[in-house]
């Protein structure tokens, strides 16, 4: 008989422990009744029977809809979309403004190491003085030196 009022008294507490962490984890916009706190408080000093109106009372349903608030909203009809589809397409148009800088200033400088436009420093091949124009690009292919890293490049 001992052990058997032992057994019950083991399950009483994993029950009433399984409850607790339920409550305090569940979702706070379905919770009924009571609020986490209370709910708590009365699964803890109300041992067996806490636990049992907690999972009977307090936890709320999946398909349970909140008063007031429809549970499809069309894209056209709902704010919250509409105003990020406006902050998206404006930050879109900044990224591409930046990125037209950055070409044009890549443009510049392209010209200005070239010693501009048939200037001075430019051979009849169109390579510069160095004669850096003149060499392959480094690709998978055409492996070259080693790069900053020392490693060679294929």
């Amino acid at each position: 008989m001992a052990r058997l009022l032992f057994g019950l008294g083991v399950a009483a507490v994993i029950f009433m422990v399984y409850a607790v962490a339920d409550c305090a984890f569940f979702d706070r916009t379905r919770i009924r009744g009571l609020s986490r706190g209370w709910w708590i408080v009365v699964i803890l000093f109300v041992p067996v029977i806490g636990a049992v109106l907690w999972f009977l009372i307090g936890r709320g349903r999946v398909g349970r809809i909140p008063a007031g608030r429809s549970r499809e909203v069309a894209p056209d009809d709902d704010t919250d979309f509409l105003r990020r589809l406006q902050n998206d397409a404006a930050q879109d148009e900044r990224i591409r403004r930046l990125e037209q800088e950055l070409a044009e200033l890549d443009d510049d400088s392209g010209a200005a190491g070239k010693g501009g436009a048939g200037g001075a420093g430019a051979t009849e091949a169109g390579d510069d003085t160095l004669g850096t124009e003149s060499q392959r690009p480094d690709t998978p292919e055409t492996p070259g030196e080693s790069g900053p890293s020392g490693r060679p490049n294929g």
